[in-house]
This record gives C-alpha cells, sequence and structure tokens, in this order.
C-alpha cells in the first residue's frame, strides 16, 4: 500500500524545469543560456517572429496580385437528385416546394443565403419549387416532367 507522501513519479517520466541565471553550479549561470552577445542575449529583448533584421521582410518582397470582391453572392447549391430523394424518404411534404421547406428537411444550411437549383441526378416528381436561380438543365429537368419553377 502506497502513502500518499511517498508517491513519486515513474523513473524516466517527470524531467526538472531548466532553472536559468541560478549560478555556475547549476549549469545554466553565467550568460543563462542567451549567448555571449547580440540582441538576444540583451536584457528586454524581443523581435517579432517575421523580424529580419531590418531585410525587406519576405511578404513585402513576394508579389501581390488579385483582389476580393466584396459584393460577391455565395449561393447554397442543391441538386435535382437531392430534391428527389428528398421526396422519395418524405423530409419533404407536397409538391409545392420553399426555400423553407427545403431548409426544414435539411436540405440548406439557412435561410440567409440565396439558394441555387443545380441540375444534377434525375426528378421524377412533378413539382412547383421557389429558389433565387436555376441553372438550365435544373429547368428542363424540372419542366420536361411537368414541373414548374419560381424565380424568387
Amino acid at each position: 500500500m502506497d502513502i500518499l507522501s511517498n508517491l513519486t513519479y515513474a523513473k524516466g517520466s517527470h524531467k526538472n524545469k531548466k532553472r536559468v541565471g541560478r549560478g555556475e553550479g547549476s549549469g545554466h549561470g553565467g550568460n543563462a543560456t542567451n549567448g555571449m552577445n547580440g540582441q538576444l542575449s540583451r536584457s528586454g529583448s524581443k523581435h517579432r517572429a517575421w523580424f529580419e533584421g531590418g531585410q525587406m521582410p519576405l511578404q513585402r518582397r513576394i508579389p501581390k496580385f488579385g483582389f476580393t470582391n466584396i459584393f460577391k453572392v455565395y449561393s447554397q447549391v442543391l441538386n435535382v437528385g437531392d430534391i428527389q430523394r428528398a421526396l422519395e424518404e418524405e423530409k419533404i411534404k407536397g409538391s409545392e416546394i420553399t426555400i423553407e421547406a427545403l431548409y426544414k428537411a435539411g436540405l440548406v444550411s439557412t435561410l440567409r443565403k440565396p439558394v441555387k437549383i443545380l441540375g444534377n441526378g434525375e426528378i421524377k416528381s412533378k413539382i412547383k419549387i421557389d429558389a433565387h436561380a436555376f441553372s438550365t438543365s435544373a429547368k428542363d429537368k424540372i419542366e420536361a416532367v411537368g414541373g414548374s419553377i419560381n424565380k424568387i
């Protein structure tokens, strides 16, 4: 039975902290592992990780190109095959499909972003669907089975 006051670490599992600047006998006295001269041996020394000693830094040397269009609209895309699968699994009820119904079925993640319907997959059900945009192939597939689209 171990007594709490006699517990020790397993051999080799615990390493003592390096105590610098605590005398020559410690092995880390003298310059306290900071080297002999230079900026990093001085009191209060520090430099940023990207500082290159006055040399023109890398992030300013390399060429810049491109830009970010702040007016870009990111749409949520949804394929007609996904809509057909949701209809078969009865996640969507009825033939009139709104964005709210798509959201409740878990096909779109938010109501704030516009929804675009793409034509990947097959659709067999006659549906009337509301969305912000439709690809040409999606429009053709929906109308081929007698459905209709409504751009919001």
